[in-house]
């Protein structure tokens, strides 16, 4: 009969394996790491993206009210749900105006900042101004409004 006293039993894990898993854990962390904090710089060109699509989308929305009142030439006024807006050539004449057709904060508390007319900034970027959609008017009737985003400073 053997002696149960010579024999060991082997529970957990050793050092080594321990040591082991850690040293693998922190190589993936430092591969996986570096692409979750750039996420926040994603988001906000995403956002300025979205801003400009919105921009466009209020004015079509703007230009087609002012097309049915037959409002298309310069200084006119459309409603466009429930707000007055300032139109030239059927078109918002600057951001202060078109952002009343946008769903934007514009109370100043939100991500993005209006205050800096013609540009639309997200208060998040590095550098705001260059984390922006800049809004050029239309001109006249045959030139329709322009849209131009800066996505380096976010």
């Amino acid at each position: 009969m053997k002696q149960l006293s010579n024999m060991k039993q082997q529970s957990g894990f050793t050092l080594i394996e321990l040591v082991m898993v850690i040293v693998i854990l922190g190589i993936l962390a430092a591969t996986a790491l570096p692409k979750f904090i750039d996420l926040g710089t994603d988001a906000r060109k995403a956002a300025m993206k979205a801003v400009a699509g919105s921009m466009a989308s209020a004015n079509a929305i703007i230009y087609a009210k002012a097309a049915v009142g037959n409002q298309l030439g310069a200084g006119q006024s459309v409603l466009v749900s429930g707000q007055n807006i300032t139109t030239d050539y059927g078109f918002a004449v600057n951001v202060t105006e078109l952002v009343k057709a946008m769903d934007i904060d514009t109370t100043g508390t939100g991500d993005f900042d209006i205050s800096a007319d013609p540009l639309i900034t997200h208060k998040g970027g590095v550098t705001p101004a260059n984390c922006s959609v800049l809004y050029a008017p239309a001109t006249s009737s045959t030139t329709a409004p322009a849209y131009t985003l800066d996505v380096t400073g976010c």
